[in-house]
């Protein structure tokens, strides 16, 4: 299914970098750690990073209820982002200077989660996006950790899709003139060694859930 042609998620310029696939879209998702969640506060815009986790054509972020943004989320729109930066595009003009990415943008509204199997859905997904494995390894939230916490779904209906690969597009002029190096810096994210905590006994390993992240490298 492809994504929404809405206006607002219509990507306009240089729309040879949109993609359409909703399989783009979810790929940008699942392979993120951090989101971008906007909203209007008290008439002013609020971006806030958060973690997330992604269940069918739902993504999903959390808090604590006591936080002020999350009182006034439920029914509010909101535009949630994630963006992988791949590389740094080196140009022989400053003008052409650019990033190898990949980005997505959701438009929707904020929906609270209620439903007691929805929440603990919701609550795994977000804590296996962020760390695999965790959500069997660790002890489940009790029922006062669950009521501390606020839950929100955002639908995947309207969304956006852009990525860029690839050299610089320098121009024809600059590339004939010479003189100038050109090119692409990849970025990687990687995981380094874990840090164990100092309460751990000295002798415990850490489980092949955390160890194994080592030696994953974000493409």
């Amino acid at each position: 299914m492809s994504l929404s042609p809405t206006l607002r998620s219509t990507v306009t310029r240089l729309r040879e970098r949109a993609r359409t696939s909703r399989d783009d879209l979810y790929a940008v998702l699942d392979a993120g750690l951090v989101c971008h969640l906007g909203l209007v506060r008290d008439g002013a815009p609020v971006v806030l990073p958060t973690g997330y986790g992604r269940i069918g054509d739902t993504v999903y972020v959390h808090g604590s209820t006591g936080a002020g943004y999350l009182r006034m989320a439920d029914g509010a729109p909101v535009c949630l982002t994630v963006t992988h930066l791949d590389g740094i595009v080196y140009a022989r003009s400053v003008f052409h200077h650019s990033m190898n990415y990949r980005s997505a943008v959701v438009h929707g509204t904020a929906r609270a989660v209620t439903d007691p199997a929805e929440r603990l859905d919701a609550l795994r997904a977000i804590v296996e996006q962020l760390s695999p494995g965790s959500w069997e390894h660790a002890r489940q939230p009790t029922t006062r950790e669950l009521a501390a916490t606020a839950v929100f779904g955002i639908d995947l209906t309207e969304a956006s899709v852009k990525v860029r690969t690839g050299p610089p597009g320098d121009d024809d002029g600059d590339i004939e003139e010479g003189g100038r190096w050109a090119g692409v810096l990849p970025v990687r994210t990687v995981f380094g060694p874990p840090t164990p905590c100092p309460t751990l006994p000295p002798t415990a390993a850490a489980p092949a859930h955390v160890g194994e992240r080592t030696l994953v490298v974000d493409p």
